[in-house]
């Protein structure tokens, strides 16, 4: 995962649940439309053996389109799986054992939410990318504070580490975003639950990254 270019890029997120029999075609579907940087496979309330199995089904699909394919929360699982990275809630100290698991060369990747200071922490920690957000209410997490876009602009002044906005974000309202500074764009309900298909969600979201930076 890299920023090396001053394109921005799509980075899709699994829903909480998916459906073992339908949802690897629309990934599929998803990963053709259009460019993705990323997508990270974030299960909750699943057993272990119900993420490997979504992995052996899933990560083929990212690696045949060259497609980072990150593990919400379980470092342990990446590694035996093979992932390539790993995203991590708040937690610098988590991070750093992590690293040590990992090895210096899968991504690792670190929440900040709109906090400069956990931001900063992470890079120093030696995270490859930190996340911002949510920027607008978010149908995931609800009830966290919105973060100021101006912490885009800031962190790209002062850090090459990239940043990914995550939280809301949609086809219609990411430009702002993208023109604020953030390398990646992030979403969820956008792709998975929106009124398109995941296919014409992913390259509406490409649309409007191009337009954004042009």
């Amino acid at each position: 995962m890299s920023a090396e270019t001053a394109k921005c890029r799509l980075y899709v997120i699994s829903p909480e649940s998916i459906d073992p029999a339908g949802f690897p075609d629309d990934l599929a579907a998803a990963l053709d439309a259009g460019d993705v940087a990323c997508f990270q496979l974030r299960l909750k309330e699943v057993d272990d053996d119900t993420v490997r199995r979504a992995i052996d089904r899933l990560l083929p699909i990212a690696v045949a389109r060259d497609v980072a394919f990150i593990l919400n929360d379980r470092p342990d699982l990446a590694k035996e799986t093979g992932c390539d990275g790993v995203h991590l809630g708040q937690g610098n100290e988590f991070c750093t054992v992590t690293r040590k698991l990992l090895g210096p060369d899968r991504i690792i990747g670190i929440a900040s939410h709109g906090s400069r200071h956990l931001a900063i922490e992470a890079a120093e920690a030696g995270a490859d990318y930190v996340s911002f957000g949510p920027f607008y209410d978010s149908l995931i997490k609800p009830d966290e504070p919105l973060a100021d876009p101006e912490l885009l602009g800031w962190w790209n002044e002062i850090m090459t580490v990239p940043s990914v906005a995550i939280g809301g974000l949609t086809p219609d309202n990411c430009a702002p975003i993208v023109a604020a500074g953030a390398d990646f764009i992030a979403a969820i309900s956008a792709i998975w639950h929106g009124p398109s298909t995941p296919a014409e969600a992913v390259a509406a979201f490409n649309r409007a990254i191009a337009d954004a930076t042009r």
